[in-house]
């Protein structure tokens, strides 16, 4: 299970590794989840190129309005039939922590079946779920081997909760670094920052976090902006790779003892092709999650007295105040 927001950045390729070189009779498929939190052309090119490696299907993970949940539900019976003389097929859900392993299997079911939370670790241990007579789903921990990433690409894929950080301000720099600036202005309401720091205490007062003694309660509202990255409130992804973007360059950076033989990979990937009929999926039904935006700068932005004393004078009702400082959009609304 892959985040559609950073697919390369969530799989697990010890895992892959392992099944090649020591369980080539398992059948490997990607799910690319969450695909609501990016643009529609981002999920079409990365279900383009990781199909090239394994099957892969897009994946909205909700109960009442899924996508995708029968092109799955095609895959999985399939393994049932190419395997006639197994009594059950065992269909284990692998990936990063805060993946949504366990919403698909609820969106599967169409009912909830397994414990969820937009956090992760919430699942601590292997659940047997019945989809068919014959086919179980496996719901398992996040898994995280030791990679390259630093400690800022681990806290931005969810990996890690917020709360348990020792100081979550030091990740902030990475996020407004990989992040546009006019996305946080317009998630946040705030504008006019020149670091880090001077963005937090902003958000920080106008958000009411306050500490003793008027200061701005930096460690909180950093917890909160890491918090809304992981759920899926601030308009972030990884884009696909092309000619003119490092991240082609990936495989040539990979160690080579993570290469390992292309002529069996090729095999491999060649031999999964020919056994399983991926379905096709219908791009244009794609989901898109609405971004929650404040309205563009005013003097509702201004942290001096005056302003806050003018806001106080000419606000009407919170209600009204409340409706005309948000709007939500999608990606297709934004300027990418």
């Amino acid at each position: 299970v892959l985040d559609a927001r950073d697919p390369l950045g969530t799989r697990s390729k010890h895992v892959e590794k392992h099944i090649k070189e020591n369980a080539a009779h398992k059948h490997l498929i990607f799910v690319l989840n969450k695909v609501d939190l990016v643009p529609t052309w981002v999920t079409k090119q990365w279900v383009a190129i990781l199909s090239q490696e394994y099957p892969t299907l897009a994946f909205h993970a909700n109960v009442e309005k899924p996508f995708g949940k029968g092109a799955l539900i095609q895959l999985l019976r399939q393994f049932a039939i190419l395997h006639p003389e197994k009594k059950q097929i065992s269909v284990g859900f692998i990936g990063y922590p805060n993946a949504g392993k366990s919403s698909i299997i609820n969106t599967l079911r169409s009912k909830r079946v397994c414990k969820v939370a937009p956090i992760p670790g919430e699942t601590k241990v292997w659940q047997y779920i019945t989809l068919f007579k014959r086919v179980f789903l496996i719901d398992c921990p996040g898994v995280v081997y030791p990679n390259n990433d630093s400690e800022s690409d681990v806290v931005m894929k969810g990996v890690v909760r917020a709360e348990r950080l020792e100081n979550p301000d030091d990740y902030i720099p990475a996020i407004l670094e990989k992040i546009r600036p006019q996305y946080i202005s317009r998630t946040y309401g705030v504008q006019d920052w020149n670091t880090p720091e001077q963005f937090l205490a902003k958000l920080a007062i106008k958000r009411g976090r306050m500490l003793k003694g008027g200061e701005p309660d930096i460690r909180s509202i950093a917890q909160q902006v890491i918090y809304d990255l992981q759920r899926g409130r601030i308009p972030y992804f990884v884009p696909p790779p092309n000619k003119d973007n490092e991240s082609c360059k990936e495989r040539e950076n990979e160690p080579e003892s993570e290469k390992g033989n292309e002529e069996t990979k090729k095999e491999f990937r060649n031999a999964e092709r020919k056994k399983l009929d991926v379905p096709e999926q219908d791009f244009k039904e794609l989901p898109q999650r609405e971004f929650v935006l404040q309205a563009e700068a005013g003097s509702n932005d201004s942290l001096d007295e005056d302003s806050n004393s003018k806001k106080k004078e000419q606000a009407s009702s919170e209600s009204e105040k409340k409706s005309k400082a948000k709007e939500t959009v999608t990606w297709d609304d934004l300027d990418i």
